[in-house]
């Protein structure tokens, strides 16, 4: 079947290692059809760091959410775990351990821990009494992702959970005319985590604690845009939440492209957001990165770039993002046929 007017977008949070000073991590990477790609097609690449976007901002911008000190994803991704945004204001406040490395505390998110249902509700439910003063809740709506409900909008903006992970949280705690009541209250609620039975609980088990909340992403939710997709596949409540606002098509990622097309993806502009790289990036994990790039490859990249020689989609684009690079390219059967643009390793890009 011909589907030339299918256009995919590929999200791709982490396509380039965040350190440049190491170059070896490209080395036979072997990653023909995504070299072929950026070579051939109609490449626009932003290397100052102001410029670059997280994942978050990303999706936000082109889902036309802006920004209320942060990017809102509080309420998008709520809205996908099932819940009521309402007129309130909310921030993400996800169960995370800080761990002292000499000097500085490292946050370690959902990724390096599990946390069930029930253990989510019970610190949930002290932290409500705790704060119920405070006209806060917090609603634990999934083991790893908790929602913090406020009346009023604060002045405040915080960093992304996915930037934070893997770093020392002391430059990137809560900035703005409220830090410092917040830094505040993030103190009491680490007091109240450290000596909670849940978390002797864990521990005696081998586990490690959740002994702090990580605020993020505030906001409400906005009256809906018009958005330049028609379906989005995605394993991201934030990208789910948007395309649920949008009332558009919010479908589960499949394993591969062969899925994606047997599945339903035809005419019309898909949003693919693959996010294998990024857990491996944030924590420094050379091996998982170049293990999840082979397997982009081999799974997305080769498939797709087939499908387009065959003119079984009509375009495709890459969207890479990282901490010092943004790029975009555009690739269409036609600039397939570029012989003169020659095909570059992946490290040069970088």
């Amino acid at each position: 079947m011909i589907n030339s007017d299918m256009h995919c977008h590929l999200l791709l949070p982490d396509l380039f290692w965040p350190e440049r000073d190491f170059p070896g991590i490209y080395r036979e990477l072997g990653t023909p059809a995504l070299e072929q790609l950026l070579a051939k097609g109609r490449l626009r690449v932003e290397a100052d760091p102001a410029e670059a976007e997280t994942c978050e901002a990303w999706l936000c911008r082109r889902f036309g959410a802006d920004r209320q000190g942060d990017c809102p994803v509080a309420p998008y991704s709520l809205l996908a775990d099932g819940g009521e945004p309402g007129s309130y204001f909310w921030l993400r406040a996800d169960p995370v351990h800080l761990k002292l490395e000499g000097n500085r505390l490292v946050l370690a998110d959902s990724a390096r821990f599990a946390l069930s249902q029930l253990e989510a509700e019970t610190l949930a439910d002290s932290l409500n009494a705790h704060f119920s003063g405070d006209g806060l809740m917090f609603l634990p709506l999934r083991p790893d992702r908790w929602y913090l409900r406020l009346a009023q909008a604060p002045s405040l903006e915080t960093t992304a959970l996915a930037y934070a992970a893997g770093r020392s949280v002391d430059d990137l705690l809560p900035r703005g005319g409220d830090a410092t009541s917040w830094r505040a209250r993030l103190n009491e609620v680490q007091m109240l985590l450290h000596g909670h039975a849940v978390n002797a609980a864990r521990e005696a088990a081998g586990e490690l604690p959740i002994n702090s909340i990580w605020l993020w992403g505030g906001g409400t939710l906005p009256e809906a845009a018009p958005v330049p997709f028609n379906s989005v596949w995605s394993g991201n409540p934030l990208a789910a939440g948007l395309a649920q606002a949008a009332r558009i098509a919010a479908r589960k990622l499949p394993v591969d492209a062969a899925e994606l097309l047997h599945n339903g993806a035809a005419t019309g502009v898909n949003l693919i957001l693959l996010e294998d790289l990024r857990e491996a990036a944030q924590y420094g994990d050379a091996h998982a990165w170049r293990t999840g790039l082979a397997r982009l490859e081999r799974d997305w990249f080769a498939p797709l770039l087939g499908e387009l020689r065959q003119e079984r989609i009509g375009m495709l684009s890459l969207h890479g993002l990282g901490p010092a690079l943004a790029l975009s390219v555009e690739t269409t059967r036609g600039d397939l046929r570029r012989f003169w643009r020659r095909v570059k390793p992946l490290q040069d890009y970088a």
